[in-house]
């Protein structure tokens, strides 16, 4: 019975609740129509590279090939936990600078994880111009910086080969961006609905026989809506 007299109320009150919803629907039309452009997720590129301790910094080694290979392991990962830290990222701005870039910190998002001897960092920048002058940056840290912050490379920068050339491709918006105007049009629907039983509620028009039984009154007869 209450399910019916909800879509007894709906059907008279459709209007109601279509109005916000259609209000809402104009307002994100435009992100709508232009897709990706209305919501960007910036840039993003990712390196993928190997590195290793000069050899000529350790006085006397003595061990095989594979304590090398092990070495540059420890290498790569010490550069993962590196980049991560906000050093890596002034070092990234400063290196820009040089060349005329100017870096937001607060916009680069620097990401970082390694199999073994090789390396993966992946960074993030809402322009793509910018990101490709970082890209560079980066690849000019890591081969001549890392001294400064690992004693054990005995001052000398580290042996850093990129494996990759540095691509900058879009990044797919977020998706609550992506879900937002759908969002936005549900919450108009939602306020259509309470304005519909809003409007219902402090209507007092008598339109069925239920109605006014409830007041207490008996119905003598009904006119028929043909």
């Amino acid at each position: 019975m209450e399910l019916i007299l909800v879509l007894r109320i709906l059907l008279r009150r459709w209007y109601l609740v279509l109005i916000p919803a259609l209000v809402a629907a104009i307002i994100v039309l435009p992100d709508l129509l232009n897709g990706d452009e209305a919501v960007s997720g910036g840039f993003t590129v990712t390196l993928r590279y190997s590195a290793a301790q000069e050899l000529g910094a350790i006085p006397n080694r003595d061990g095989d090939f594979q304590d090398v290979w092990l070495a540059s392991e420890f290498t790569v990962n010490a550069f993962t936990d590196w980049v991560r830290t906000s050093s890596f990222v002034n070092e990234i701005t400063q290196a820009a600078a040089t060349q005329n870039v100017d870096v937001n910190p607060g916009l680069l998002g620097v990401a970082a994880d390694n199999s073994h001897s090789i390396g993966v960092l992946t960074m993030s920048y809402p322009d793509s111009a910018a990101l490709e002058a970082i890209a560079q940056a980066a690849i000019t840290v890591l081969q001549s910086r890392a001294q400064a912050y690992f004693p054990q490379l005995g001052a000398q920068p580290a042996q850093v080969t990129v494996l990759d050339t540095p691509q900058v491709v879009a990044a797919p918006p977020p998706i609550g961006n992506r879900l937002a105007p759908f969002i936005r049009i549900g919450v108009g629907l939602f306020f259509g609905l309470v304005l519909a039983f809003l409007v219902e509620y402090l209507d007092p028009t008598l339109r069925r026989r239920e109605q006014v039984e409830q007041l207490g009154l008996p119905v003598i007869a009904a006119i028929p809506k043909d």
